[in-house]
């Protein structure tokens, strides 16, 4: 039976997440024009909302994986498993910026045939740290496997060769000399 990966870190999400989904609201309702009579409704509703997501919001770098939860209406949790993590990168576009805020995106192995990257999170405190460690954890899941596939290999290829050693051995036997 496997053993429970355990928790290495558990990612903390700035509060300035909330101002920043507000104000990028209101920037769509404005690019779109139509929108803008729904500016008052979204400032008056939003905050609500917000609050209720960000309580919501959590991310933990296991041994084994990459785990986040969020939704407040419409729940969402993934598990990545670190083996499979291809490219940790960094957003920052001036409304970010402007909140100190950045995005960081997690692509896996297949996620090219999709339109973007599997999992973005915004707003991680110390997002380098935290890219920093689940990179450093990724390469020693990815080494005990590489490891651990090469003894079985090897184990495996050294019973095979003596297998073939004895019956050669038996063969040889058999032939008259």
């Amino acid at each position: 039976m496997p053993s429970k990966a355990t928790i290495l870190l558990e990612a903390s999400f700035s509060p300035k997440i909330k101002s920043y989904v507000l104000w990028y609201g209101v920037l769509i309702c404005l690019a779109t024009v139509v929108m803008i009579p729904l500016i008052p409704i979204w400032l008056i509703t939003a905050p609500f909302y917000l609050n209720k997501y960000f309580k919501r919001l959590e991310c933990e770098l296991t041994t084994r994986s990459l785990r986040f939860k969020k939704g407040y209406i419409f729940h969402t949790e993934r598990t990545i498993p670190l083996d499979k993590i291809q490219d940790l990168t960094f957003k920052e576009g001036p409304l970010l910026k402007y909140f100190g805020l950045s995005i960081l995106r997690i692509e896996t192995a297949g996620s090219s045939a999709q339109a973007g990257p599997d999992l973005s999170l915004i707003g991680i405190v110390d997002a380098f740290d935290f890219r920093s460690m689940v990179l450093d954890q990724r390469d020693k899941v990815t080494d005990n496997q590489s490891s651990g596939s090469s003894n079985e290999s090897g184990d495996s290829s050294i019973e095979i060769l003596k297998e073939i050693r004895d019956s050669l051995k038996r063969i040889e036997a058999r032939l008259p000399k």
